[in-house]
């Protein structure tokens, strides 16, 4: 029990609990209780390891046991050996001891455990927590056995597993990590630097920030890490997410970023910041429209979206959002925020804003589980002079690879976009560089295809850039959405009358 564990051990280990729910709850709520026990072992391992560490110094059990000894506090009864001596009322047990560590925590824990329902039997009948916490407790989950760094990639490996298990959920707290390394080296997070997700999901482009400056040898330690997400439950695990890859300063909020920005300064203004990375959920169409028209925040930079779209909102949230120094963003969406008519106004304002440094397409199905292509469009507040007035476009939707069902980006793929990035060129059939007047010329589009050229066909017959037929296709289908979704209300609107 007290050995090294090796990846593949750690990987079978934290899916062998999945299997233990396997027909008893669903898929997706998987991660509301085994991510949880997980935080609850690793720290009550810790916590012995530190005891032990301190009865080598002082030979003192009262000693051992003082605050300044330990990372976490674990009230009395509440150790995981405690809840493994237990029973029966498991999941009542369980649940006092995770508040009643979250109490005792009051600085760094409250709320990290979530809010599953443990005490429900019929979900969660003792058997099955035996059967659960026995499970856990076949290793020592300590800080020897397991630095800090393996263990994050062990829950890393468990988020995407709950994602491919979840379907078309997953969308709601994961990213494709090939994508977040991409967008993480775009941006070039430095040490000391504050980094924001308006929509943080687990954690995982956070924590992607500190895991760059660990690969280039660089002090991650200080990175201030800010995210706010909406479903309480996964806002917890973006806390535990940080906690086990050993970031201490992390600042995860629970709620609403649109209605209720929960990241303010000491006069109730928005925070800025240096880096902001996210993939907002797009299009939703429940939301507050009115009151974002006359937002106390001044976030209605460019004027209120669509009720239907609510893509330009969290658009402006981040251009607000945004240091004006140092500030920059990269933000995933779907192609249709580039063309979209019924936003033609507020995509008016994002151009002549010059805030737009590139406007960057993939290829299909690095949106997680859905086949749509992807567009990256980074943000900067203080541009170098010589690319004011101008956007990078860089057609990359070949640079793509897909295995086993699953799409993502291969180490090529990043290098050769990265560099087309950094170049800031023109390059033939892959990245052009447009003005701010050439832009306005093309009716204000960001379409890609219209400024940069897909490679001509090679067989004979009619030459068609599929590019811009896609591009076409997308504007025409939005526009078809969008006009039935208008006789609908026209209908109701008949009926109800």
């Amino acid at each position: 029990m007290s050995s090294r564990i090796t990846q593949r051990e750690l990987e079978n280990y934290l899916w062998g609990a999945a299997i233990v729910l396997r027909g008893l709850i669903d898929a997706g709520d998987y991660k509301q209780y085994i991510f949880p026990l997980v935080f609850l072992k690793r720290t009550s391992d810790v916590y012995d390891e530190e005891h032990a560490a301190a009865m080598g110094v002082y030979d003192d059990e009262e000693l051992a046991d003082l605050p300044e000894n330990h990372r976490f506090a674990i009230p009395h009864g509440c150790h995981w050996d405690d809840i493994r001596g237990v029973t029966q009322n498991i999941g009542a047990a369980l649940l006092h001891a995770m508040r009643s560590i979250e109490k005792a925590n009051p600085d760094t824990l409250p709320g990290v455990f979530g809010d599953g329902d443990w005490g429900n039997k019929d979900l969660l009948p003792d058997s099955t927590l035996a059967d659960l916490i026995e499970h856990f407790s076949t290793k020592t989950l300590s800080i020897a056995n397991l630095p800090e760094d393996e263990l994050g990639n062990g829950y890393e490996y468990l988020i995407k597993k709950f994602a491919d298990d979840s379907g078309h959920t997953a969308q709601e707290f994961y990213t494709n990590r090939t994508l977040v390394h991409l967008m993480t080296m775009m941006l070039e997070p430095q040490p000391g630097e504050s980094v924001y997700d308006p929509t943080c999901g687990t954690g995982g482009m956070l924590i992607s920030t500190a895991a760059e400056l660990k690969r280039q040898d660089k002090e991650w330690r200080n990175l201030r890490l800010y995210g706010q997400e909406l479903n309480f439950g996964t806002s917890a695990i973006a806390r535990m997410n940080l906690f086990l890859h050993g970031i201490t300063d992390g600042h995860i909020a629970h709620g609403d970023t649109l209605s209720r920005p929960a990241l303010l300064d000491s006069k109730g203004r928005l925070q800025t910041f240096d880096v902001i990375l996210a993939n907002p959920p797009y299009s939703i169409k429940a939301w507050n429209r009115a009151a974002f028209a006359k937002d106390p925040y001044g976030r209605n930079l460019w004027g209120a979206p669509p009720q239907g779209r609510a893509d330009y909102a969290f658009f402006q949230h981040i251009a607000k959002s945004l240091d004006p120094d140092r500030g920059r963003a990269a933000i995933l969406f779907p192609h249709g925020v580039l063309f979209r008519r019924e936003e033609a106004v507020l995509r008016e304002a994002l151009v002549k804003s010059d805030l737009i440094e590139c406007v960057l397409g993939l290829g299909a199905g690095l949106f997680y589980n859905s086949p749509m292509e992807a567009v990256v469009v980074t943000l900067r507040a203080n541009k170098p002079a010589e690319h004011q007035g101008k956007v990078l476009f860089i057609n990359a939707v070949n640079e793509v690879a897909r295995e086993q069902a699953q799409s993502f980006l291969r180490e090529s793929h990043q290098h050769r976009i990265l560099d087309a990035y950094r170049a800031f060129e023109p390059q033939d059939g892959f990245a052009a560089v447009a003005t701010l007047d050439q832009i306005v010329e093309k009716g204000h589009s960001l379409a890609i295809p219209l400024y940069v050229a897909g490679a001509s066909a090679k067989e004979a017959g009619e030459h068609v850039d599929v590019s811009v037929a896609g591009a076409q296709w997308r504007a025409a289908a939005e526009e078809s959405d969008q006009a039935v979704t208008d006789v609908l209300a026209l209908l109701r609107a008949e009926v109800t009358a």
